[in-house]
């Protein structure tokens, strides 16, 4: 499973997320999407922890919480939508 967090501080790194998560328990991994063309961080990040039962006890805990300067939103993260599928529903000509 894996945590979306939202509504970043376009400062924060990954060792600020692996700090602030590993409160919760063992964070595994922690991505932060860049803009494809700029390299600049997109607001917000992807994180692994150890178990879904870590997972569940940080998604209660920083949701709606202020860090840097933001209320974070921290969820589930949903699977990746299929860019093919998502431009043929949201063309109507």
């Amino acid at each position: 499973m894996s945590i979306y967090v939202g509504n970043l501080s376009y400062d924060v790194t990954e060792a600020d997320l692996s700090e602030a998560f590993s409160q919760y328990g063992n964070v595994k991994r922690v991505h932060l999407p860049t803009d494809r063309d700029t390299g600049r961080f997109r607001g917000f990040a992807f994180l692994e922890m150890a178990s879904d039962a870590e997972e569940d006890s940080a998604i209660e805990a920083l949701d709606g919480a202020e860090w840097m300067g933001r209320d974070m939103k921290v969820n589930k993260a949903k699977p990746r939508e299929n860019r093919s599928d998502r431009s043929r529903t949201s063309r109507r000509y």
